[in-house]
């Protein structure tokens, strides 16, 4: 399994509760496309929204995204960690 951090925009104000109902919406439907959301983190001011994940592929975390009604403005493959 590959990991990716995908990148959300425009969700100014969001809160923890909401962005926490957002997570649980993907973790209801992620095993339908083979990936894992491992953590996601907001930053309410800018509107921005980073999730990690593990996924065969960037389209199956895209799919996901998309079902939930919170489509990935981006997604970076994570080749490297440590």
């Amino acid at each position: 399994m590959a990991t990716f951090m995908d990148v959300h925009t425009g969700m100014t104000g969001i809160t923890g509760e909401q962005l926490a109902a957002a997570h649980r919406a993907d973790l209801a439907i992620e095993a339908e496309e083979g990936v894992h959301f491992k953590q996601a983190w907001a930053d309410p001011e800018s509107g921005t929204v980073y999730c990690l994940s593990e996924a065969p592929t960037a389209d199956a975390v895209r799919r996901v995204h998309e079902r939930t009604g919170h489509p990935a403005d981006k997604i970076h493959p994570v080749p490297v960690t440590v």
